[in-house]
């Protein structure tokens, strides 16, 4: 059983940056990597995906350009860069994992989720 657990969240002012990281109990070498956002009242949503195979990613509109998806070389850590951050970039950030190897910015291609680690981008 995969378990993830996020950090890295906080406060920040509006055209700052964090960096989330998730940390796995096992390594990832194939599959989904995702990192997907929650705020109150609004559905989940995918905002980066990695395909842990072949290293490709998939970034939502809203994230193109200003976040970066990565992971460390022992495949046990990922990451979300935000740079450029807005007010409406505030939600709880999850990471997940995925056997399947396709449709990675689909939720339900994942099979283990994190908790969550809130980031709140004030103007």
């Amino acid at each position: 059983v995969q378990q993830l657990a996020e950090s890295g969240g906080g406060s920040v002012q509006a055209g700052g940056s964090l960096r989330l990281s998730c940390e796995h109990t096992r390594p990832i070498r194939s599959g989904c990597m995702g990192w997907f956002r929650q705020a109150p009242g609004k559905e989940r949503e995918t905002v980066a995906a990695l395909y842990a195979g072949t290293g490709g990613t998939w970034y939502a509109d809203s994230a193109e350009g200003r976040f970066t998806i990565s992971r460390d070389g022992d495949k046990n850590t990922l990451f979300l860069q935000m740079d450029s951050l807005k007010p409406e970039d505030s939600a709880q950030y999850i990471c997940a994992t995925g056997r399947s190897a396709v449709y990675c910015s689909r939720p339900s291609q994942y099979d283990y989720w994190g908790r969550g680690t809130q980031v709140t981008v004030s103007s």
